[in-house]
């Protein structure tokens, strides 16, 4: 007999969708049918990520079981720091996750694990710098690990329990070129740039001093001077609730954060709306979304369409508890750019660090070529020449950028529908109150406030 579930199966696809769709069209209104649409594509895409990251681990574990067998027991591990760059635009972000295999983390403890310098995730002691959310890019990540070492003494090297180190065979003074054999099997968008050997309590995370992020972005019709005015009021121990994406449902109930240094600046000689400029952001440690939130009301300031004033505003969270409903800005511009440590002392391999050059070289040449055949159809169309009937019936020509002035450049970097008439932030819909964010996970029993840490929070969801 049938089961329940074959019968059910095999009467859904029999289905007409539009009957299907007309009966939800009937029984729920239109928000209520948007976020089932929206809820089953996001359903579907997350099943074809499983799908795809099932296959993948099917095919690594076929792979593995076809290589010969690795005896880890010869060697020590050796506890070591990695500097790390990589271009997040096509990833989803750089921690590992259930339902895709398209992060930086997994990328590279795929290529740790077949180049045979960990044995697991499990047992690496591996500590990230920042988590960095989807489309981030870093240049100066770093990430505390414990790897297969030559040696048999040294900084960081921890003898294995048991280990036949000093009985084996071959070289035992010499290190393993690790970036070396690390950029070798990893994906074009990652490389590793250096290392360094470091004590055994060294951590990445709670090591770290400060960590530096850069947005880059064209200036348009923004005002750099006073966006970098703006910038300077962030500087201080704030609570930022109001400049970020709260994450009460992973137990970040505390926004106060301390931004050490701010700039706005150019980053080349153009005076026009193509003029390439960028953010700098130093501080201990980040809220999700945090420079994110940042650029967007940046933006906005030198735009002309907030005062200065307004960051003092939204730091005033006695005034204005309740966040603004504003959309952040892109991801694509920002970069995780350095994080500090004191008495690191990096290891660049000459002839890796060349290749890493070159390597950088090519995609820069394939986006810059790209760049440029754009800007050459621009400044063609800026030069085309209109007409124009005047009031006395004759007909008026001349150049586009007489005729109008378009500067959309920065405007694009914020996405969604812009409004004919601007809404002051303080006359915006406002989000939920932290307090009120916090009663509702209190009530659904998935944080409780008691037991939560002082730092909790403190490790970036994307500084941001």
């Amino acid at each position: 007999m049938e089961s329940f579930h074959s019968i059910l199966c095999a009467e859904f696809k029999t289905w007409n969708l539009g009957i299907y769709v007309a009966v939800l069209q009937i029984a729920l209104s239109k928000d209520e049918l948007v976020s089932q649409i929206q809820q089953l594509q996001a359903h579907v895409t997350q099943l074809k990520n499983i799908i795809a990251r099932d296959r993948a681990e099917g095919k690594a574990k076929e792979r593995r079981k076809q290589q010969r067998p690795f005896d880890f027991t010869k060697y020590n591990t050796r506890h070591v720091a990695l500097k790390i760059a990589y271009l997040g635009w096509d990833y989803h972000g750089f921690a590992v996750q259930e339902d895709t295999d398209k992060t930086i983390e997994a990328a590279l403890f795929d290529a740790l694990i077949k180049t045979r310098l960990i044995e697991s995730r499990a047992t690496s002691c591996y500590h990230r710098c920042g988590r960095t959310d989807k489309g981030v890019s870093a240049l100066g990540q770093v990430i505390s690990i414990d790897l297969r070492t030559n040696l048999l003494e040294g900084v960081g090297v921890k003898v294995r329990e048991n280990g036949t180190a000093h009985l084996r065979p071959g070289d035992k003074v010499t290190e393993i070129r690790y970036v070396h054999i690390l950029n070798k099997v990893l994906p074009p968008e990652l490389r590793v740039l250096a290392w360094t050997p470091v004590d055994p309590e060294f951590s990445a995370r709670f090591s770290c001093l400060q960590r530096m992020y850069k947005y880059m972005f064209p200036r348009g019709d923004a005002d750099i001077q006073l966006m970098n005015e703006a910038a300077g009021k962030l500087i201080g121990e704030h609570d930022y609730r109001n400049l970020c994406k709260m994450d009460v449902g992973n137990g970040v109930v505390n926004y106060i954060r301390r931004i050490i240094s701010t700039q706005v600046k150019p980053l080349d000689s153009r005076l026009d709306g193509y003029q390439m400029c960028e953010l700098t952001v130093v501080g201990q440690a980040f809220l999700w979304h945090q420079i994110r939130c940042i650029v967007a009301v940046l933006l906005l300031i030198g735009q002309g369409k907030e005062r200065v004033e307004i960051i003092d505003e939204l730091l005033d969270v006695e005034r204005n508890p309740r966040k603004p409903q504003y959309t952040m800005a892109s991801e694509i511009p920002l970069i995780l750019y350095d994080c500090d440590y004191e008495g690191l002392n990096w290891h660049y391999e000459t002839d890796c660090h060349e290749e890493t050059i070159k390597h950088l070289q090519t995609l820069w040449t394939e986006q810059t070529v790209k760049s440029t055949m754009l800007k050459r159809m621009l400044d063609y169309l800026e030069k085309v020449k209109i007409t124009e009937s005047q009031p006395d019936g004759t007909v008026r020509e001349q150049p586009w950028q007489q005729y109008k002035t378009v500067q959309h450049q920065c405007s694009s970097l914020v996405p969604g529908n812009k409004p004919r008439t601007y809404k002051p932030l303080l006359e915006r819909e406002v989000c939920e109150s932290l307090e009120d964010r916090i009663n509702h996970y209190v009530k659904r029993r998935k944080i409780e406030i008691k037991t939560l840490p002082a730092e909790m929070g403190t490790e970036e969801s994307e500084d941001s």
